[in-house]
């Protein structure tokens, strides 16, 4: 029993470095990719953790009248990714439209989600050797990994928001929070 234990845990160690071994080869082979995603995948945490720190009760508040609630703001931020992703994967499909028709913060996080599983497919089948394939956004043709990277800036950009209606009620936005271990 102890020889079938410690058979599987070299093979689980072995597989854990085969895989480590295999992103750091891809992220080596792709460094701009790469290196897009990783600013990516932190700004969406970022995102997702100042949802969930958000009470529900106040996901309709809003400081003035003029601007989004904060469930708005994620409702935005979801719609923001299929958009930006959409054009980058060749999608002509639009998004379910998030902030117009998801209001709770259970369904709000759950679609913040998917929206970010959907957008990982851009990155997925990305090279730095067609990182610079020419795509049309907003009327303008653009390299796909700036557009990737404007994605990036959308969503930090509503991340700066979210941060302020935070404090405004007192909470502190997971940036700004200790490094989790």
């Amino acid at each position: 029993m102890k020889t079938f234990a410690w058979f599987t845990t070299i093979a689980f160690a072995a597989r854990l470095l085969s895989a480590q071994s295999e992103s750091d080869a891809k992220a080596r082979a792709n460094p701009l990719v790469s290196a897009s995603r990783m600013v990516y995948e932190m700004v969406n945490q970022t995102v997702l953790r100042a949802a969930e720190e958000m009470p529900e009760e106040n996901y309709s508040f809003r400081p003035t009248p003029e601007v989004r609630t904060f469930g708005q703001l994620v409702g935005h931020v979801a719609d923001g990714q299929y958009e930006f992703c959409s054009a980058a994967i060749g999608d002509p499909t639009r998004g379910p439209q998030v902030e117009k028709n998801v209001t709770s913060k259970a369904d709000l996080i759950e679609a913040l989600k998917k929206s970010f599983q959907y957008c990982d497919k851009a990155y997925d089948g990305l090279t730095d050797a067609h990182a610079a394939d020419m795509v049309r956004f907003f009327g303008r043709s653009m390299p796909k990994l700036t557009l990737l990277d404007f994605n990036i800036a959308h969503t930090d950009e509503h991340y700066g928001n979210m941060v302020t209606y935070l404090r405004m009620k007192g909470l502190v936005p997971p940036s700004s929070q200790p490094r989790r271990k």
